[in-house]
């Protein structure tokens, strides 16, 4: 590989769960911060490119871990931009341990917006160009397979407050997975933990309106289907599915 980023990091107490492993809002944030890393990288820092309202919106994602780091283990993430269509990117992503061992895989495809326009516009030619491609892939997207909740009463209702919106002016995507976590049963937030996700983005939140979360599933098989909407005119933002599994199995990988 040729055509790859990497960004360092040491995990530090306040990233972790109740086990010393980081948290996956932590997993969220540091692929976030690599990505934020690779445009300053080639000249288009996020806050360059919000002087010229525009930014980078993520429409669909998926996160797979093999194990959590550690409190205070070293891990390297290495990002790649995989192909590109006039105003997506489709960044890919593995997390690596000290060893150079892969713990983890996400894809994420990101549009290349015009914040106030809120529409989205070419990529410039000049960052695909210092991007550059390398066609291996981390993981599979499968957004076809996920169908948003169209029955019942949401479990949980949010406020949008000010400190949830992001550059972009509307709710940063990490947010989403927090209230998506709150609304889970109890037994799974404090007995498992998060193997794998991938979500849709639909449309913007905005600071005034409320989240209603929607969820279905759970079992034996710890797998759920996740969709939140407004309070207002029952707009769809997100759609998910999650898988989890038993601590024990994490505690297993991580000896």
């Amino acid at each position: 590989m040729e055509n790859f980023f990497d960004q360092k990091f040491n995990l530090r107490f306040y990233e972790m769960n109740k086990f010393g492993f980081a948290s996956p809002p932590t997993i969220l944030t540091l692929l976030e911060e690599t990505a934020a890393e690779h445009c300053n990288d080639i000249g288009y820092g996020i806050y360059d490119l919000e002087k010229r309202n525009i930014g980078w919106i993520l429409i669909n994602g998926a996160i797979e871990m093999i194990r959590y780091p550690k409190y205070r283990e070293a891990i390297t993430i290495r990002t790649w931009l995989s192909k590109y269509s006039p105003a997506k990117g489709y960044r890919e992503n593995i997390i690596l341990d000290g060893d150079g061992r892969i713990i983890g895989k996400s894809k994420g495809i990101w549009a290349f917006y015009d914040i106030g326009k809120k529409k989205p516009i070419p990529i410039f030619k000049d960052i695909k160009e210092k991007w550059g491609v390398e066609t291996e892939i981390s993981a599979e997207l499968n957004a076809d397979a996920i169908h948003p909740i169209q029955n019942g009463a949401p479990v949980k209702e949010f406020d949008i407050y000010r400190s949830d919106i992001d550059s972009n002016k509307h709710v940063n995507n990490i947010r989403y997975f927090h209230w998506l976590i709150e609304s889970l049963p109890d037994e799974t937030v404090e007995g498992y933990y998060l193997k794998k996700i991938e979500a849709k983005f639909f449309s913007e939140a905005n600071f005034g309106e409320k989240i209603q979360v929607y969820l279905d599933g759970g079992g034996e098989e710890n797998i759920f289907t996740h969709t939140m909407r407004s309070n207002l005119d029952d707009k769809l933002f997100v759609a998910a599915y999650t898988e989890w599994e038993k601590y024990d199995a994490l505690l297993h990988t991580a000896r």
